[in-house]
């Protein structure tokens, strides 16, 4: 693989995206940003995209290597392809047509060029490499720009009989999601790796191309057999999902799957998919969680050029607390801010079902990028004061949210940073996750709701 040609395809494909979603200059986007972009690419593809893969993508996070096959072709979908190989391809035709174009207008006669010069200008790097050639007479000029008048007229005869080919593969009626099955059984009550065993019957589907799908991850979403009943999955991190069964684009069943953390959980995140887990003895000690450089280093693992993705978990059914009634208190640090890891960004994200809610925390310095988010509503640092959230995270900072007919505070170390109302119904809370850079702690986590506390 030529890697030069590679990222120049990379970089026009990235283009593409930023045109379709029209959020302005790409070097502004905040981590809220990219938050949104991948619930956007997870619900236009099935398929998501981490937010550490996105900041890669786009130059926030510094590294070398070239994307792999998967997120090539669900940036190639999003963008409006049907996969990577396609989006070359289409991108080569285009570039052809466009040398193509630049060669005929180069034997225009000057009148005909004059007359086309508002609707291209070739670049120059490109007609300076074209050969001279003799001016041909004016009458040959007149007959090719009057060829693709030709084809307009001929167009609706086309569409005509596109459609009319197409209608033969089109059911005979609307899809009846009565006419379909779908459940799913876990191996193990809680903790992860997980398998989930899949039952399915889409024997209904006809014609149509049959997926199940999971939030999360391309293993999520994948073709299954319609005459077959089962598809096995495995889980590698906890969480709240909503599986699918899928004809095409069209979701006909889904239903609700937890995947339980049994109590707290650390893992670093990998390019592979498959983490690697700490043993909880490794990190639970005198009342904390902590993984730091010294426990790195046992793994054998590097904290440059850029530090790995650290995730505590802490997935379970909390009882019925719901997002818009609950005090939540936490305590962190940062362990390691050199390199990369300046601004010691991390994120405390409340889980709920099927909804979310995400503070940001980072050094002082740093809060000109941060993002944050609850349940419909959200703020960034563009266009919103975050101050508030940057603090020195080399000692303890405490964090304390308090939520109440959908209002919401956040405080940190006893100062309210920011408040908001959100929009969305309200919702169980079934977990927590911390995002890391490379090394972090967590202690005095717990929820309050009307004077009853869940220490965690």
């Amino acid at each position: 693989m030529n890697n030069s040609f590679e990222i120049n395809y990379i970089r026009r494909c990235l283009a593409l995206v930023e045109t379709r979603l029209n959020w302005g200059d790409s070097s502004q986007w905040a981590s809220y940003d990219f938050e949104k972009l991948s619930i956007a690419i997870e619900e236009a593809t099935g398929v998501t995209l981490s937010v550490t893969t996105l900041k890669r993508l786009w130059g926030k996070l510094k590294y070398t290597n070239i994307p792999t096959t998967t997120t090539l072709n669900t940036l190639a979908k999003f963008a409006g392809y049907a996969d990577w190989r396609e989006f070359k391809r289409q991108v080569s035709l285009d570039n052809e047509r466009g040398s193509m174009d630049e060669r005929a207008d180069s034997i225009m006669t000057p009148v005909a060029a004059e007359q086309n010069a508002d609707t291209f200008a070739a670049p120059a790097a490109v007609t300076s490499s074209l050969p001279a050639v003799a001016p041909v007479p004016a009458a040959i000029v007149t007959t090719r720009r009057k060829w693709p008048y030709w084809l307009l007229a001929l167009l609706p005869t086309g569409i005509l009989l596109y459609l009319l080919l197409i209608s033969n593969d089109r059911p005979g009626s609307p899809v009846n999601p009565a006419h379909f099955s779908f459940s799913s059984n876990k191996i193990m009550s809680t903790g992860v790796p997980n398998s989930v065993i899949f039952s399915y019957n889409a024997s209904a589907a006809g014609k149509d191309s049959v997926f199940i799908a999971q939030s999360w991850d391309i293993r999520r979403k994948i073709p299954v057999p319609p005459q077959e009943h089962t598809y096995s999955a495995i889980y590698y991190e906890p969480g709240y999902y909503r599986a699918k069964l899928m004809l095409g684009k069209q979701i006909v069943k889904e239903h609700d799957l937890m995947i339980a953390s049994d109590g707290w959980l650390a893992l670093l995140e990998n390019e592979n998919g498959v983490p690697l887990y700490f043993k909880k003895n490794e990190v639970a000690k005198n009342g904390e969680l902590t993984v730091d450089e010294s426990l790195l280093s046992r793994y054998h693992i590097s904290l440059q050029p850029a530090p790995p993705a650290l995730r505590f978990f802490n997935v379970q059914d909390f009882g019925g607390i719901k997002n818009d009634h609950f005090i939540f208190e936490t305590t962190v640090k940062s362990n390691y801010h050199e390199g990369t890891a300046a601004c010691q960004r991390l994120e405390i994200l409340i889980l709920c079902k099927n909804d979310l809610i995400t503070i940001p925390l980072c050094a002082k310095g740093c809060v000109g990028d941060l993002g944050l988010y609850a349940a419909g509503a959200g703020a960034r640092s563009r266009d919103a004061d975050l101050s508030g959230f940057g603090c020195n995270l080399d000692e303890w900072v405490t964090l304390r949210v308090e939520a109440k007919d959908r209002h919401i505070r956040f405080l940190v170390n006893g100062k309210e940073a920011y408040a908001l109302n959100f929009p969305n119904a309200p919702t169980d809370i079934v977990g927590l996750q911390y995002r890391f850079q490379g090394a972090g702690s967590v202690k005095d986590t717990r929820f309050i709701k009307d004077g009853k506390v869940i220490a965690l």
